[in-house]
Formats: C-alpha cells, sequence, structure tokens
C-alpha cells in the first residue's frame, strides 16, 4: 500500500504566528522522506484559520526541491476558483520540476467564505468544474488547451513547458456527493475520499462510481486513495482521549469554515447533498456530528490503527492511505512524536501489503463502528 502525509497549515484559535505554523508544518513535510512516506501532499483553502496553504503547488514545488523520491500531491486544486490554463502551465511545471512526481488532486469547493472572496457564485461550481476539468485533463494530454463552453472559452494555445508524461492513472478527484463521484467518472478520474459519512454510503457510491467509470472509460476504474486523521499512542484510552480532543476540534473548525448549518445551504444550487448535512446538523447538534467524525478517522494503539486502515481498505480498496497528523492546535511536538511512532510501527506493515490483491470479504471487519456509526 501506497503511504502519505499531509501538511494542512492549521492555525486554530491563532495561539501561534501563522509564520510558526509554516515553521512546523514544514519540519513535520521534511520528516517525511527519511521516515519512509511515499508521498507528501496539501489541500488548497483561503482566507481563514481553517488551513492556510492557498497555493498547493507552490508548496510541492518547494517541497520538490527539498526530497528526491516521494510524490508530491494536491488534495485538491480547486478548480473554480483557478484559469485553467495557469493550472495547466503550474502542474506541467512541477511535473518537470520534480522529475513526474505529481499526483494531480482536483476538486470544486464548498466554502461560501472562499466563493465569497473570489468573487463566484457557488452556484456556478459544478458547470465551472465539469468545464475546467475537461479542458485542463484534455489539456495535459494533448499539450494544448482548447475549449469553447458555457463558462469557459479558451482559444488553443500551447502549454509549455509541454507535459512530458501522461497524467492518466495518477489523476484523482475528491467528491462528496453521489453527484460529483458520477463526474468523476465520465472524466476519468479516480476517488480522493475523505472520510466525513457513513461507510456504507461510501461503499454504495463506489460500487456506482466503478460500474459507471468501466461503461463509460472501458475499462476499470483506479483504485481510489483515502486519507484520514490519525492519532495514534501505545495507550488506547490516552489515543481516544487525543482523538475527542483533536480530531473532534478539527471537525469543529469544518463546521466553523463550511457553514454547513448555515441558511445559504439550504438552497444552494449544486450543493443538493449538503442540504442534507444541514438538515441533519439540525436535528442532532454539532456535538453527535463531531463525535461521529472523530469515530470515523483512525485513532488507537499501533495495532488499532493498522486494524483500522485495513478495515478502510477493505470497504473502499483503496490503493494508498494519506495520514494527517498535526491539525487543531496540537502541540508541535506531540504532532511530530505521532507521525514518527505511525511511521515507525504501522508503516512498515501497510507497505508490505498487496493493496491491489483481490479482497477477501469472507474475513470479518476489524472494526464494525465503521459500518454502524450512523445507524
Amino acid at each position: 500500500m501506497h503511504v502519505g502525509m499531509a501538511a494542512v497549515f492549521q492555525n486554530t484559535g491563532r495561539a501561534l504566528s501563522d509564520h510558526q505554523i509554516y515553521l512546523n508544518e514544514l519540519a513535520l513535510a521534511d520528516m517525511a522522506e527519511p521516515l519512509g512516506f511515499d508521498s507528501i501532499w496539501s489541500v488548497e483553502h483561503h482566507f481563514t484559520d481553517y488551513t492556510m496553504c492557498p497555493d498547493v503547488v507552490q508548496f510541492l514545488s518547494y517541497m520538490a526541491g527539498r526530497t528526491r523520491n516521494v510524490r508530491l500531491g494536491s488534495m485538491v486544486v480547486v478548480l473554480p476558483w483557478h484559469d485553467p490554463m495557469r493550472v495547466a502551465e503550474q502542474i506541467s511545471m512541477l511535473d518537470h520540476l520534480s522529475g513526474g512526481r505529481m499526483i494531480l488532486g482536483l476538486g470544486r469547493g464548498a466554502g461560501k467564505v472562499e466563493f465569497d472572496g473570489f468573487r463566484l457564485d457557488m452556484g456556478d461550481s459544478r458547470e465551472l468544474f465539469v468545464e475546467y476539468g475537461e479542458a485542463l485533463l484534455k489539456g495535459l494530454e494533448s499539450g494544448v488547451m482548447a475549449y469553447d463552453g458555457k463558462h469557459y472559452r479558451q482559444p488553443p494555445t500551447q502549454i509549455r513547458p509541454a507535459p512530458f508524461k501522461s497524467f492518466r492513472g495518477r489523476t484523482y478527484a475528491a467528491a462528496v456527493s453521489p453527484e460529483s463521484a458520477r463526474i468523476m467518472a465520465k472524466l476519468g478520474v479516480g476517488l480522493l475520499i475523505i472520510p466525513q459519512k457513513p461507510w456504507r454510503e461510501v461503499e454504495k457510491e463506489l460500487t456506482e462510481y466503478n460500474a459507471l467509470y468501466r461503461e463509460i472509460n472501458g475499462t476499470a476504474a483506479p483504485q481510489p486513495i483515502s486519507a484520514g486523521w490519525i492519532f495514534i499512542d501505545p495507550s488506547a484510552e490516552r489515543a481516544r482521549e487525543m482523538a475527542m480532543q483533536y480530531i473532534g476540534g478539527y471537525y469543529r473548525t469544518v463546521l466553523d469554515h463550511y457553514q454547513f448549518a448555515g441558511a445559504h445551504m439550504k438552497n444552494q444550487r449544486g450543493y443538493e447533498y449538503y442540504a442534507k448535512m444541514n438538515e441533519k446538523l439540525a436535528v442532532y447538534g454539532d456535538q453527535k456530528a463531531i463525535e461521529f467524525f472523530a469515530d470515523l478517522q483512525v485513532y488507537g494503539t499501533p495495532e488499532q490503527v493498522h486494524d483500522k486502515i485495513m478495515t478502510i481498505h477493505r470497504q473502499t480498496n483503496n490503493s494508498g492511505f494519506v495520514g494527517v497528523f498535526s491539525y487543531a492546535g496540537m502541540p508541535h511536538v506531540e504532532a511530530a512524536r505521532n507521525m514518527r511512532l505511525f511511521a515507525q510501527t504501522v508503516m512498515p506493515e501497510l507497505k508490505k501489503f498487496d493493496a491491489g490483491a483481490a479482497i477477501d470479504r469472507s474475513q470479518p471487519l476489524a472494526d464494525l463502528r465503521y459500518a454502524v456509526a450512523a445507524a
């Protein structure tokens, strides 16, 4: 199994300066290759403390120069916020700088504060994502950006430096709603799974996506990549306590940033699935949602963490797992310990595992909470 780590540059509560957060997160990213991680990732967000990596490709370009072998993943570049021509140039340039080490992750965004900051209508995001995605993916294969759509018109223009290696098989997209999963199948990209809803829903949508992908593309879909928030400790009791504090704290920042419970989500065009989340939050409240999210993530002793990741593989058939080790104001010393212990105890076993082999579903799941957490 491919194993990566993500630096998310979160400054919850502003206990530290943004500069110190960057020093801390870059130190964790520098640890990745020596510890044996296969890839380094980050995620694009703007304008708030939620995460502070407004240019993922710039960060990955910096890490390309500081590393030799690790792959470099965007989790994600949010297409509606960018000119596709510029994105194509940046991606091609990073791939040249890194010797072809980029893993391209794309998304359409869901934060009203970010769409407002860029003076964009959230209701256009799905159409923008489809048009920009089609143009970008075709351009990266042909070396020429050209498109004539409702929102995006690009006369034929060469990408320079020209892409030198296909992005097929190394392009993924985040899909929270079932509608987005269908779009990704049509675009011919793999799925990046961020645990935030019941696993039975994820399994159902993956089955539909895989069938549609084969129907459209005439071949099996790429195995997905799964990400998750990790807290590992020799003590199961401490691991759970810290998970509720920090992973739970992280999800509170999600609720604050995205405002899923806000009135704007009830009738937001293109975000019908999120309206259901709005309704559930109204019924169950923030605290139940926070506890549910925390229990979807990966925490516990090394043995428990390994079992939970293998359970995720049983449910998603993922080829890779990306861990987030620092979040929600966790002290840097704790985050570094968290990452090192995972690398020393769990990662060697994961990397021995053949994630491409057929899954034996006759074996019991390691942790039934994944199947029943939202029952």
